[in-house]
């Protein structure tokens, strides 16, 4: 696991990988010089009204989704991985004596507020010679009724023994909107490649709380049912392989998130694939959690299943019958008043091709608030749940993540 993360793996074996890098964090430093002392006038005022009343179940996870509808399932074995449920947290309770956000109509009130820019980075490599990079900043605005739109950029970079290395520059424009109680979300972008045809990829998610949120005096959510509708469609970022096989894939299903009470969740998920070599696939996702003050314990469970075996030709993991289950035991509180952080570790089986083996993964993951406006995140975390058909060898991943936040 050491050889993994030596110093040399974190930096791009091409001068224009490091040059791009840099690039993208170049810019968006600058971009957050050059709007320093906006943020210290009407922005900053405005990010307060826009935090100050949550109306509905369906915007306390927008916090974590930051618009922009990402796949649950992206990369189906890293389900286990919190980081990736996406999972809804808790909701506040609206101040008692709060005066409702000021429309468009008042005095001094923006049309456009500029809210936050965020950046996802994210490097996974595994013992059998594959890279997955990724750096995408996105920069978020909310309109005056409410309503937001986001830009979304950036560099990733894929690499695999056999198979020249690929680079991708994706861009992408989001908006989120209410109709009626139903939250809508949609995307639409291109994905550029260094060697590869531009493909034009689509995201849609429809949610709406099929039970009327409760939350206890103290701000804590007792009670709420949410469900959900799912549909993407786009190149699938597996590996630097399928992307030179220039597979694509429409994926669609529904979530369900249920907090049982306070202490007590549920989260499934189905989607259902389409690949434009022909083939399909059916995966499923169930996560019940229980929190024990800092600490939790959860179980998991994950199916996955393809028409057609074509790991061989396509280049993806696409398992006939492959089976995860697990237990989570996780610890979660404040180290200092700047430092929260997060450690887990799940132990269970995953079954491929009828053959049982351990499924184990460890992760940790921490918080720095730098500013009341800026905040940072760092985890990592090792699993030997498969994302590719190794045969009788043993397989392990090893993933770094990290995101910068900052709220105007």
């Amino acid at each position: 696991m050491a050889n993994s993360f030596r110093r040399d793996l974190f930096v791009s074996r091409s001068s224009l990988y490091t040059e791009l890098i840099l690039g993208c964090l170049q810019i968006q430093l600058g971009v957050i010089s050059n709007v320093g002392i906006w943020t210290l006038s009407e922005a900053k005022l405005q990010a307060a009204q826009a935090h100050q009343i949550w109306k509905s179940a369906s915007e306390f996870t927008e916090r974590v989704t930051k618009v922009n509808p990402t796949p649950i399932l992206m990369a189906a074995p890293e389900n286990f991985n919190p980081e990736l449920l996406r999972l809804p947290p808790g909701l506040p309770v609206p101040p008692q004596n709060s005066t409702p956000p000021r429309t468009s109509s008042e005095p001094g009130m923006p049309d456009v507020v500029w809210e936050s820019i965020h950046t996802d980075y994210r490097y996974d490599t595994d013992n059998f010679g594959q890279t997955n990079f990724f750096l995408e900043p996105t920069v978020q605005f909310r309109l005056s009724n409410g309503n937001k739109i986001f830009f979304k950029t950036g560099f990733n970079f894929f690499e695999q023994r056999g198979v020249e290395s690929i680079s991708n520059f994706p861009l992408k424009v989001g908006w989120q909107g209410k109709i009626g109680q139903v939250t809508l979300q949609t995307a639409v972008g291109v994905d550029v490649f260094n060697r590869l045809p531009t493909t034009i990829n689509l995201n849609a998610k429809v949610e709406a709380a099929i039970s009327p949120p409760q939350v206890s005096p103290s701000g804590r959510l007792l009670s709420v049912v949410v469900l959900s509708g799912n549909f993407e469609q786009g190149p699938y970022k597996s590996n630097a392989r399928t992307l030179d096989n220039q597979i694509t894939a429409w994926r669609f299903g529904p979530d369900l998130y249920w907090q049982i009470d306070r202490d007590t969740s549920l989260f499934s998920s189905l989607r259902l694939g389409s690949y434009n070599d022909g083939n399909s696939e059916v995966q499923s996702f169930s996560r019940l959690e229980r929190k024990f003050g800092q600490f939790s314990l959860a179980t998991n469970l994950f199916t996955w299943s393809y028409d057609r075996n074509l790991e061989g030709t396509s280049g993806y993991f696409s398992p006939p019958d492959f089976l995860v289950y697990n237990a989570e035991v996780a610890w979660e509180g404040d180290i200092a008043n700047f430092l929260r952080c997060r450690l887990a570790a799940n132990f269970g089986r995953q079954r491929l091709k009828g053959e049982f083996d351990n499924a184990n993964t460890y992760q940790t993951r921490c918080t720095v608030k730098l500013s009341p406006n800026i905040e940072a995140d760092l985890g990592y975390s090792f699993s030997n749940v498969r994302n590719q058909d190794t045969g009788e060898s043993a397989y392990s991943s090893n993933s770094l993540t990290g995101e910068l936040r900052v709220k105007f």
